[in-house]
Protein backbone atom coordinates (compact mmCIF):
# COMPACT_ATOMS: atom_id res chain seq x y z
CA UNK A 1 0.00 0.00 0.00
CA UNK A 2 1.39 3.41 -0.99
CA UNK A 3 1.67 6.34 1.40
CA UNK A 4 -1.25 8.03 -0.44
CA UNK A 5 -3.42 4.94 0.06
CA UNK A 6 -2.47 4.86 3.74
CA UNK A 7 -3.41 8.50 4.21
CA UNK A 8 -6.72 8.06 2.38
CA UNK A 9 -7.55 4.97 4.48
CA UNK A 10 -6.74 6.91 7.63
CA UNK A 11 -8.16 10.37 6.88
CA UNK A 12 -10.96 9.91 4.36
CA UNK A 13 -11.96 6.23 4.16
CA UNK A 14 -15.55 7.09 3.18
CA UNK A 15 -14.56 9.27 0.22
CA UNK A 16 -13.44 12.78 -0.67
CA UNK A 17 -15.55 15.91 -0.83
CA UNK A 18 -16.15 17.23 -4.36
CA UNK A 19 -16.95 20.91 -4.96
CA UNK A 20 -17.41 23.29 -7.83
CA UNK A 21 -14.36 25.44 -8.44
CA UNK A 22 -16.42 28.53 -7.61
CA UNK A 23 -16.92 27.25 -4.06
CA UNK A 24 -13.22 27.51 -3.26
CA UNK A 25 -11.78 29.82 -5.94
CA UNK A 26 -12.49 32.90 -7.99
CA UNK A 27 -10.84 34.98 -10.68
CA UNK A 28 -8.42 37.68 -9.60
CA UNK A 29 -10.20 40.99 -9.01
CA UNK A 30 -7.09 43.04 -8.26
CA UNK A 31 -5.48 45.33 -10.83
CA UNK A 32 -1.99 46.53 -11.63
CA UNK A 33 -0.67 49.43 -13.73
CA UNK A 34 1.12 48.39 -16.92
CA UNK A 35 3.92 50.81 -16.02
CA UNK A 36 4.81 48.54 -13.10
CA UNK A 37 5.36 45.52 -15.35
CA UNK A 38 8.25 44.33 -17.48
CA UNK A 39 8.94 41.27 -19.63
CA UNK A 40 9.43 39.12 -16.53
CA UNK A 41 6.17 40.07 -14.79
CA UNK A 42 3.75 40.56 -17.71
CA UNK A 43 2.02 37.38 -18.84
CA UNK A 44 0.15 37.34 -22.13
CA UNK A 45 -1.29 34.27 -23.78
CA UNK A 46 1.65 34.27 -26.20
CA UNK A 47 4.26 33.74 -23.50
CA UNK A 48 2.39 30.93 -21.80
CA UNK A 49 3.90 27.79 -23.33
CA UNK A 50 1.68 25.07 -24.80
CA UNK A 51 1.40 21.58 -23.32
CA UNK A 52 1.77 22.68 -19.71
CA UNK A 53 5.31 23.95 -20.21
CA UNK A 54 4.92 27.04 -17.99
CA UNK A 55 5.86 30.51 -19.18
CA UNK A 56 8.70 32.40 -20.85
CA UNK A 57 9.50 36.11 -20.64
CA UNK A 58 7.23 38.32 -22.73
CA UNK A 59 8.49 39.70 -26.04
CA UNK A 60 6.24 42.76 -25.97
CA UNK A 61 4.71 45.14 -23.45
CA UNK A 62 1.01 45.30 -22.48
CA UNK A 63 -1.31 47.21 -24.80
CA UNK A 64 -3.60 48.48 -22.02
CA UNK A 65 -2.93 50.80 -19.10
CA UNK A 66 -4.25 48.54 -16.34
CA UNK A 67 -4.29 44.77 -16.20
CA UNK A 68 -5.51 41.95 -14.02
CA UNK A 69 -2.98 41.33 -11.26
CA UNK A 70 -1.78 37.88 -10.29
CA UNK A 71 -0.06 36.77 -7.10
CA UNK A 72 2.18 33.85 -6.11
CA UNK A 73 -0.03 30.78 -5.87
CA UNK A 74 -2.51 31.88 -8.57
CA UNK A 75 -3.03 29.42 -11.43
CA UNK A 76 -2.83 31.20 -14.80
CA UNK A 77 -4.70 29.67 -17.73
CA UNK A 78 -4.46 30.60 -21.40
CA UNK A 79 -8.10 31.12 -22.33
CA UNK A 80 -7.74 31.15 -26.13
CA UNK A 81 -7.76 27.69 -27.73
CA UNK A 82 -7.84 25.69 -24.48
CA UNK A 83 -6.64 22.61 -26.38
CA UNK A 84 -3.15 24.19 -26.35
CA UNK A 85 -3.06 23.43 -22.59
CA UNK A 86 -1.37 26.63 -21.44
CA UNK A 87 -1.10 26.78 -17.66
CA UNK A 88 1.33 28.14 -15.07
CA UNK A 89 1.46 28.20 -11.27
CA UNK A 90 2.58 31.75 -10.50
CA UNK A 91 5.68 31.98 -8.33
CA UNK A 92 5.87 35.79 -8.47
CA UNK A 93 3.48 38.72 -8.70
CA UNK A 94 2.63 40.58 -11.91
CA UNK A 95 -0.12 41.32 -14.40
CA UNK A 96 -1.77 39.36 -17.19
CA UNK A 97 -3.70 40.14 -20.35
CA UNK A 98 -7.42 39.63 -20.77
CA UNK A 99 -6.80 36.34 -22.60
CA UNK A 100 -5.22 34.87 -19.45
CA UNK A 101 -7.34 33.81 -16.48
CA UNK A 102 -5.83 34.15 -13.00
CA UNK A 103 -7.56 31.61 -10.75
CA UNK A 104 -7.09 32.42 -7.06
CA UNK A 105 -7.99 30.35 -4.01
CA UNK A 106 -10.46 32.16 -1.75
CA UNK A 107 -9.11 33.28 1.61
CA UNK A 108 -11.61 31.06 3.41
CA UNK A 109 -10.52 28.00 1.40
CA UNK A 110 -6.77 28.39 1.88
CA UNK A 111 -6.87 26.08 4.91
CA UNK A 112 -8.39 23.26 2.85
CA UNK A 113 -6.79 23.63 -0.62
CA UNK A 114 -3.15 24.20 -1.60
CA UNK A 115 -2.14 26.10 -4.77
CA UNK A 116 0.13 23.25 -5.85
CA UNK A 117 -2.69 20.68 -5.67
CA UNK A 118 -5.04 23.06 -7.50
CA UNK A 119 -2.40 23.50 -10.22
CA UNK A 120 -2.23 19.77 -10.85
CA UNK A 121 -6.02 19.56 -11.01
CA UNK A 122 -6.21 22.42 -13.54
CA UNK A 123 -3.32 21.12 -15.64
CA UNK A 124 -4.92 17.72 -16.14
CA UNK A 125 -6.11 16.58 -19.56
CA UNK A 126 -9.54 16.04 -17.98
CA UNK A 127 -9.82 19.74 -17.17
CA UNK A 128 -8.68 20.90 -20.61
CA UNK A 129 -11.14 18.51 -22.28
CA UNK A 130 -13.91 19.98 -20.11
CA UNK A 131 -12.84 23.52 -21.01
CA UNK A 132 -12.91 22.71 -24.73
CA UNK A 133 -16.35 21.11 -24.45
CA UNK A 134 -17.69 24.36 -22.99
CA UNK A 135 -15.63 26.75 -25.13
CA UNK A 136 -17.24 29.40 -27.33
CA UNK A 137 -16.36 29.93 -30.99
CA UNK A 138 -15.31 27.48 -33.69
CA UNK A 139 -12.29 28.95 -35.46
CA UNK A 140 -10.76 30.54 -32.33
CA UNK A 141 -12.39 28.80 -29.34
CA UNK A 142 -12.30 30.67 -26.05
CA UNK A 143 -12.86 29.13 -22.64
CA UNK A 144 -16.19 29.86 -20.95
CA UNK A 145 -15.31 31.59 -17.67
CA UNK A 146 -18.62 30.69 -16.05
CA UNK A 147 -18.38 27.04 -17.08
CA UNK A 148 -14.80 26.84 -15.82
CA UNK A 149 -15.98 27.90 -12.38
CA UNK A 150 -18.52 25.08 -12.59
CA UNK A 151 -15.78 22.47 -12.95
CA UNK A 152 -15.85 20.02 -10.04
CA UNK A 153 -12.66 19.24 -8.14
CA UNK A 154 -11.91 16.87 -5.27
CA UNK A 155 -10.70 18.40 -1.99
CA UNK A 156 -9.01 15.66 0.02
CA UNK A 157 -7.36 16.39 3.39
CA UNK A 158 -4.27 18.60 3.20
CA UNK A 159 -1.96 15.70 4.12
CA UNK A 160 -3.22 13.79 1.06
CA UNK A 161 -2.84 16.85 -1.18
CA UNK A 162 0.73 17.42 -0.05
CA UNK A 163 1.73 13.78 -0.57
CA UNK A 164 0.23 13.76 -4.08
CA UNK A 165 2.00 17.01 -4.94
CA UNK A 166 5.29 15.56 -3.64
CA UNK A 167 4.87 12.46 -5.82
CA UNK A 168 3.89 14.42 -8.91
CA UNK A 169 6.71 16.94 -8.42
CA UNK A 170 9.20 14.08 -8.22
CA UNK A 171 7.66 12.34 -11.20
CA UNK A 172 7.68 15.58 -13.19
CA UNK A 173 11.38 16.14 -12.47
CA UNK A 174 12.21 12.58 -13.49
CA UNK A 175 10.08 12.91 -16.60
CA UNK A 176 11.87 16.15 -17.53
CA UNK A 177 15.27 14.47 -17.18
CA UNK A 178 14.21 11.49 -19.31
CA UNK A 179 12.68 13.74 -21.95
CA UNK A 180 15.82 15.87 -22.05
CA UNK A 181 17.88 12.73 -22.73
CA UNK A 182 15.51 11.63 -25.49
CA UNK A 183 15.40 15.13 -26.98
CA UNK A 184 19.20 15.20 -27.07
CA UNK A 185 19.24 11.83 -28.82
CA UNK A 186 16.57 13.03 -31.23
CA UNK A 187 18.59 16.15 -32.05
CA UNK A 188 21.66 14.01 -32.70
CA UNK A 189 19.62 11.85 -35.06
CA UNK A 190 18.36 14.96 -36.86
CA UNK A 191 21.92 16.19 -37.41
CA UNK A 192 22.88 12.73 -38.65
CA UNK A 193 19.86 12.78 -40.97
CA UNK A 194 20.88 16.15 -42.43
CA UNK A 195 24.41 14.88 -43.07
CA UNK A 196 22.99 11.75 -44.73
CA UNK A 197 20.63 13.90 -46.78
CA UNK A 198 23.49 16.13 -47.97
CA UNK A 199 25.41 13.07 -49.14
CA UNK A 200 22.44 11.63 -51.06
CA UNK A 201 21.79 14.93 -52.83
CA UNK A 202 25.43 15.45 -53.87
CA UNK A 203 24.84 14.87 -57.60
CA UNK A 204 27.50 15.01 -60.31
CA UNK A 205 27.51 18.03 -62.61
CA UNK A 206 26.16 15.86 -65.42
CA UNK A 207 22.79 15.35 -63.73
CA UNK A 208 19.86 16.91 -65.60
CA UNK A 209 17.98 19.78 -63.90
CA UNK A 210 14.42 20.84 -64.57
CA UNK A 211 11.86 23.02 -62.76
CA UNK A 212 9.05 22.00 -60.46
CA UNK A 213 6.49 23.37 -62.90
CA UNK A 214 7.87 21.22 -65.72
CA UNK A 215 7.50 17.94 -63.79
CA UNK A 216 3.92 18.58 -62.64
CA UNK A 217 0.66 17.67 -64.30
CA UNK A 218 -1.00 20.44 -62.33
CA UNK A 219 0.10 23.22 -59.96
CA UNK A 220 -2.60 24.98 -57.96
CA UNK A 221 -3.44 26.81 -54.77
CA UNK A 222 -6.73 26.55 -52.91
CA UNK A 223 -9.31 28.79 -51.30
CA UNK A 224 -11.10 29.54 -48.04
CA UNK A 225 -14.89 29.37 -47.58
CA UNK A 226 -16.52 32.57 -46.35
CA UNK A 227 -16.03 32.79 -42.59
CA UNK A 228 -19.49 34.36 -42.27
CA UNK A 229 -21.13 31.10 -43.33
CA UNK A 230 -20.89 28.62 -40.44
CA UNK A 231 -22.68 26.01 -42.58
CA UNK A 232 -19.52 25.88 -44.73
CA UNK A 233 -17.57 24.14 -41.96
CA UNK A 234 -17.83 20.76 -40.24
CA UNK A 235 -18.53 18.65 -43.31
CA UNK A 236 -16.70 15.61 -44.64
CA UNK A 237 -14.29 17.26 -47.13
CA UNK A 238 -10.73 17.46 -45.70
CA UNK A 239 -9.42 21.03 -45.96
CA UNK A 240 -5.78 21.74 -45.21
CA UNK A 241 -4.38 25.01 -43.88
CA UNK A 242 -0.75 26.09 -43.76
CA UNK A 243 -0.49 25.31 -40.03
CA UNK A 244 -0.97 21.61 -40.74
CA UNK A 245 1.37 21.30 -43.70
CA UNK A 246 4.39 20.27 -41.62
CA UNK A 247 2.58 17.35 -39.98
CA UNK A 248 3.07 13.80 -41.22
CA UNK A 249 -0.58 12.91 -40.51
CA UNK A 250 -2.07 15.90 -42.29
CA UNK A 251 -5.28 14.05 -43.15
CA UNK A 252 -5.95 13.71 -39.40
CA UNK A 253 -5.16 17.31 -38.49
CA UNK A 254 -7.00 18.94 -41.40
CA UNK A 255 -10.26 20.79 -40.80
CA UNK A 256 -13.32 19.72 -42.76
CA UNK A 257 -15.70 21.74 -44.92
CA UNK A 258 -19.10 20.98 -46.42
CA UNK A 259 -20.00 20.61 -50.09
CA UNK A 260 -21.48 24.11 -49.88
CA UNK A 261 -18.19 25.39 -48.44
CA UNK A 262 -16.27 23.79 -51.28
CA UNK A 263 -18.57 25.33 -53.88
CA UNK A 264 -18.43 28.68 -52.06
CA UNK A 265 -14.65 28.97 -52.41
CA UNK A 266 -11.93 28.50 -55.01
CA UNK A 267 -10.73 25.32 -53.28
CA UNK A 268 -9.77 22.50 -55.65
CA UNK A 269 -9.46 18.79 -55.10
CA UNK A 270 -5.87 17.62 -54.80
CA UNK A 271 -5.23 14.00 -55.67
CA UNK A 272 -3.26 11.68 -53.32
CA UNK A 273 0.55 11.69 -53.38
CA UNK A 274 0.80 15.35 -54.26
CA UNK A 275 3.49 17.56 -52.73
CA UNK A 276 2.00 20.45 -50.74
CA UNK A 277 4.10 23.51 -49.86
CA UNK A 278 3.05 26.24 -47.41
CA UNK A 279 3.54 29.52 -49.27
CA UNK A 280 2.31 32.09 -46.72
CA UNK A 281 4.52 32.62 -43.69
CA UNK A 282 6.91 30.07 -45.14
CA UNK A 283 9.85 31.82 -43.53
CA UNK A 284 8.49 31.20 -40.04
CA UNK A 285 8.68 27.41 -39.86
CA UNK A 286 11.29 25.25 -41.49
CA UNK A 287 10.30 22.37 -43.74
CA UNK A 288 6.60 23.09 -44.33
CA UNK A 289 6.33 20.52 -47.09
CA UNK A 290 3.97 17.52 -46.94
CA UNK A 291 2.48 14.68 -48.95
CA UNK A 292 -1.22 13.85 -48.80
CA UNK A 293 -2.32 10.22 -48.73
CA UNK A 294 -5.99 10.92 -49.47
CA UNK A 295 -7.82 13.36 -51.76
CA UNK A 296 -8.25 16.72 -50.03
CA UNK A 297 -8.62 20.46 -50.55
CA UNK A 298 -6.43 23.27 -49.26
CA UNK A 299 -6.61 26.96 -48.51
CA UNK A 300 -5.10 29.61 -50.77
CA UNK A 301 -1.83 29.65 -48.82
CA UNK A 302 -0.85 26.16 -50.01
CA UNK A 303 0.80 25.34 -53.34
CA UNK A 304 -0.22 21.89 -54.52
CA UNK A 305 2.15 20.05 -56.87
CA UNK A 306 0.56 17.08 -58.63
CA UNK A 307 3.68 15.32 -59.89
CA UNK A 308 3.86 13.58 -63.27
CA UNK A 309 4.98 10.05 -62.26
CA UNK A 310 6.75 9.56 -65.58
CA UNK A 311 9.09 12.44 -64.73
CA UNK A 312 9.67 12.33 -60.97
CA UNK A 313 9.01 10.36 -57.80
CA UNK A 314 6.78 12.53 -55.57
CA UNK A 315 8.70 11.40 -52.47
CA UNK A 316 11.96 12.52 -54.05
CA UNK A 317 10.40 15.92 -54.82
CA UNK A 318 9.31 16.40 -51.20
CA UNK A 319 12.73 15.34 -49.88
CA UNK A 320 14.47 17.75 -52.26
CA UNK A 321 12.25 20.66 -51.18
CA UNK A 322 12.86 19.95 -47.49
CA UNK A 323 16.60 19.77 -48.16
CA UNK A 324 16.50 23.04 -50.10
CA UNK A 325 14.00 24.82 -47.88
CA UNK A 326 16.33 27.61 -46.73
CA UNK A 327 17.17 28.42 -50.33
CA UNK A 328 13.52 28.21 -51.38
CA UNK A 329 12.28 30.58 -48.70
CA UNK A 330 15.11 33.02 -49.46
CA UNK A 331 13.30 33.65 -52.75
CA UNK A 332 10.13 34.72 -50.95
CA UNK A 333 8.88 38.27 -50.50
CA UNK A 334 8.13 40.49 -47.52
CA UNK A 335 8.96 40.19 -43.84
CA UNK A 336 7.64 36.63 -43.68
CA UNK A 337 9.41 35.45 -46.84
CA UNK A 338 6.06 34.56 -48.40
CA UNK A 339 6.32 32.39 -51.48
CA UNK A 340 3.91 32.18 -54.39
CA UNK A 341 2.97 29.66 -57.04
CA UNK A 342 5.21 31.36 -59.63
CA UNK A 343 8.31 31.10 -57.43
CA UNK A 344 7.65 27.43 -56.74
CA UNK A 345 6.96 26.61 -60.40
CA UNK A 346 10.32 28.10 -61.39
CA UNK A 347 12.33 26.42 -58.61
CA UNK A 348 15.03 24.06 -59.99
CA UNK A 349 15.18 20.35 -59.21
CA UNK A 350 17.75 17.70 -60.21
CA UNK A 351 16.31 14.74 -62.08
CA UNK A 352 18.46 11.62 -61.88
CA UNK A 353 16.85 8.45 -63.35
CA UNK A 354 13.57 7.42 -61.71
CA UNK A 355 15.17 4.32 -60.19
CA UNK A 356 17.79 6.50 -58.52
CA UNK A 357 15.11 8.90 -57.28
CA UNK A 358 13.23 5.95 -55.74
CA UNK A 359 16.42 4.65 -54.08
CA UNK A 360 17.12 8.05 -52.51
CA UNK A 361 13.47 8.45 -51.42
CA UNK A 362 13.41 4.96 -49.86
CA UNK A 363 16.57 5.66 -47.87
CA UNK A 364 15.35 9.03 -46.63
CA UNK A 365 11.87 7.70 -45.81
CA UNK A 366 13.38 5.14 -43.43
CA UNK A 367 15.51 7.74 -41.68
CA UNK A 368 12.71 10.29 -41.69
CA UNK A 369 10.37 7.79 -40.00
CA UNK A 370 12.87 7.23 -37.21
CA UNK A 371 13.29 10.95 -36.59
CA UNK A 372 9.88 12.44 -37.32
CA UNK A 373 7.10 9.88 -37.57
CA UNK A 374 4.91 9.88 -34.45
CA UNK A 375 4.19 6.17 -34.86
CA UNK A 376 7.79 4.89 -34.60
CA UNK A 377 11.17 5.70 -33.16
CA UNK A 378 12.14 8.25 -30.54
CA UNK A 379 9.12 10.56 -30.94
CA UNK A 380 6.89 7.59 -30.16
CA UNK A 381 8.89 6.90 -27.01
CA UNK A 382 8.47 10.54 -25.96
CA UNK A 383 4.73 10.35 -26.63
CA UNK A 384 4.45 7.10 -24.68
CA UNK A 385 6.19 8.60 -21.65
CA UNK A 386 3.89 11.62 -21.70
CA UNK A 387 0.84 9.37 -21.96
CA UNK A 388 2.10 7.26 -19.07
CA UNK A 389 2.59 10.38 -16.97
CA UNK A 390 -0.92 11.66 -17.72
CA UNK A 391 -2.42 8.29 -16.77
CA UNK A 392 -0.46 8.23 -13.52
CA UNK A 393 -1.50 11.79 -12.67
CA UNK A 394 -5.16 11.13 -13.45
CA UNK A 395 -5.06 8.04 -11.23
CA UNK A 396 -3.61 10.00 -8.32
CA UNK A 397 -6.19 12.78 -8.73
CA UNK A 398 -9.20 10.45 -8.88
CA UNK A 399 -10.97 9.71 -5.60
CA UNK A 400 -14.02 7.94 -4.36
CA UNK A 401 -16.59 10.71 -3.93
CA UNK A 402 -17.99 11.28 -0.47
CA UNK A 403 -21.73 10.63 -0.34
CA UNK A 404 -23.55 13.44 1.46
Amino acid sequence: MSRVDELIAELCPDGVRSVMLSEVCGYSTTRVDASELDETSFVGVDNLVANKAGRVDASHTPNSARLTAYEPGDVLLGNIRPYLKKVWLATTAGGCSGDVLAVRIDVGAQRSLTPEFLYYLLSSDTFFAYSMQNAKGAKMPRGNKTAIMGYRIPVPPLEVQREIVRILDTFTELEAELEAELEAELEARRRQYEHYQDALFAFPQSVHYSTLGAICEDVSSGGTPLSTRPDFYGGDIPWLRTAEVNYSNIHETAMHITAAGYEGSSAKWVRPNSVIVAISGAGVTRGRVAINKIPLTTNQHCCNLQIDPSKADYRFVRAWLIHQYDDLRSRGHGNRSDLNVGIIRAYPIPLPPLAEQARIADALDKFDALVNDLSVGLPAELAARRKQYEYYRDTLLTFKELEE
